[in-house]
C-alpha cells in the first residue's frame, strides 16, 4: 500500500494509461479523481476503479474546467499529493498536410494543457507532493508524421527539469514518464484507417527489442515508482518505459 492516505489526481484518467495507473493507484491506497471530456467513460471507469474515486467531467485546455477540478477535489479530498498530468492526443500527419488548426489541437491538449494543469494544481498540492508529467519516446526520436506531436512531448520533458527546479524548495519532485507504443485505445483516435494502423503497428512492433507493444498497467508500475517514496531522490528526472526502442 505505497499510496495509503494519498489523494492521486490522473488527467485523461478515464482510459488508456491513465486509466490503468488509476487502476494501480487505488490498488495501492491513494483515493482517486479522475478527469476527461467524455461523461460515459468517466462514470464506467470511476464505478471499476472504486468508491473512493471522484470523476470531475472537463478539458484540459480551459483554465476554469481546470480550477474546477481542483477546487472539487479539495472540498472532497482536502489536499492532493501525486498529481499525474496525462491528458494528451496523437494525430499523426505529414509535415506538408498540417494547418494552423490541427497544430493549435495538439499543443493545447499535450502542452498547454500540460502547463496550466500543473499551475492550476499548485495552490492545492502538499509540499512533497509527486508531480509526473506524461511525455513520449517521441520527445527524442524523429518518427515520421509526429513533427507536432513529438515537439509537444519534448516541451513536456523540458517543463519537467524546469518545474523541478521552481518546486523543490518546497519538497515537490517534478518526474516525467516516457512511454513507447503501448496498446490503448488512442491509436482508435488517431484518424488513421485501420489499414494504415495495422500498418504502422507492424512498423514500430519491428523496431521493439522485446518484440511487442506495452501495456498501460507496465505504466502504471513505472508511475507508482515516481509517485511513491521509492523515487524520493529522483527529481527532473526521465523514466522511459518502451522495451528497449530507444535505449537497445
Amino acid at each position: 500500500m505505497k499510496l495509503e492516505n494519498k489523494v492521486a489526481v490522473i488527467t485523461g484518467g478515464n482510459s488508456g494509461i491513465g486509466l490503468g495507473i488509476a487502476r494501480e493507484f487505488a490498488k495501492q491506497g491513494a483515493s482517486i479523481v479522475i478527469f476527461g471530456r467524455s461523461a460515459g467513460t468517466l462514470e464506467s471507469a470511476a464505478a471499476e476503479i472504486g468508491s473512493m474515486t471522484l470523476a470531475v467531467q472537463g478539458d484540459v485546455t480551459s483554465v476554469s474546467d481546470l480550477d474546477r477540478l481542483f477546487e472539487s477535489t479539495v472540498q472532497k479530498f482536502g489536499k492532493i499529493d501525486v498529481l499525474v498530468v496525462n491528458a494528451g492526443v496523437a494525430r499523426p500527419e505529414p509535415v506538408e498536410q498540417v494547418d494552423e488548426a490541427a497544430f493549435d489541437f495538439l499543443s493545447d491538449i499535450n502542452f498547454k494543457g500540460a502547463f496550466f494543469t500543473v499551475q492550476r494544481a499548485l495552490p492545492h498540492l502538499n509540499d512533497r507532493a509527486s508531480i509526473i508529467l506524461n511525455s513520449s519516446i517521441s520527445n527524442s526520436i524523429g518518427m515520421p508524421g509526429m513533427a507536432v506531436y513529438g515537439a509537444t512531448k519534448a516541451a513536456v520533458r523540458s517543463l519537467a527539469r524546469t518545474l523541478s527546479a521552481e518546486l523543490l524548495p518546497r519538497g515537490i519532485r517534478v518526474n516525467t514518464l516516457s512511454p513507447g507504443a503501448i496498446e490503448t485505445p488512442i491509436w482508435g483516435r488517431t484518424g488513421l484507417q485501420q489499414e494504415e494502423l495495422d500498418q504502422m503497428a507492424s512498423n514500430i512492433g519491428s523496431q521493439i527489442p522485446m518484440g511487442r507493444f506495452g501495456t498501460s498497467s507496465e505504466m502504471a508500475k513505472a508511475a507508482l515508482f515516481l509517485a511513491s517514496d521509492d523515487s524520493s531522490y529522483v527529481a527532473g528526472a526521465e523514466l522511459v518505459a518502451d522495451g528497449g526502442m530507444t535505449q537497445i
